[in-house]
């Protein structure tokens, strides 16, 4: 099958893959360094007003800067996320990373159903030999019926 064919997935030789993924403008490292820059300015800042005579801005940049620093650590957990599909080597391999969490599960192509939850714009179920994911979270609901029709296509072909 060639790549002309397939809207969302890649196809390398026999195997094909789906890589979907979160759309996120800042990468983790990205991140880290804002936040150290925001540390430097906003401590520096802090420590001057403390030797001016004002001795509570520098507990509340600690303050301000642990809550954003919270934030920061929620976001960057959740930045790499994302769902691989591949259809490779005789089987079809679905994997879910969602904030550091890894599942794996490998399916039998001609044993396995791709079909809506439960409507159209629902997620994709993928299921076959008593187990059964979920897929489609990174592709938008309008999509996710082409997305599937996509994954049956390559699955009769396989």
């Amino acid at each position: 099958m060639s790549n002309s064919v397939f809207r969302f997935a890649t196809v390398s030789g026999q195997n094909i893959h789906w890589f979907l993924k979160r759309n996120c403008s800042v990468t983790p490292s990205q991140l880290g360094w804002l936040y150290a820059s925001l540390c430097v300015v906003s401590l520096g800042i802090g420590a001057v007003f403390w030797m001016l005579g004002a001795p509570l801005v520098l507990p509340f940049a600690w303050l301000e800067l642990a809550a954003v620093g919270f934030a920061f650590m929620l976001y960057a957990r959740h930045a790499t996320d994302g769902e691989r599909i591949a259809l490779q080597g005789g089987r079809l391999v679905v994997e879910l990373e969602n904030g550091g969490d890894y599942e794996r599960t490998e399916f039998l192509p001609h044993q396995v159903r791709i079909e809506p939850q439960a409507s159209d714009r629902s997620l994709i179920e993928v299921s076959g030999q008593g187990r059964s994911v979920r897929v489609g979270r990174y592709v938008r609901p309008e999509l996710r019926a082409a997305l599937a029709r996509e994954i049956r296509m390559a699955l009769r072909g396989a």
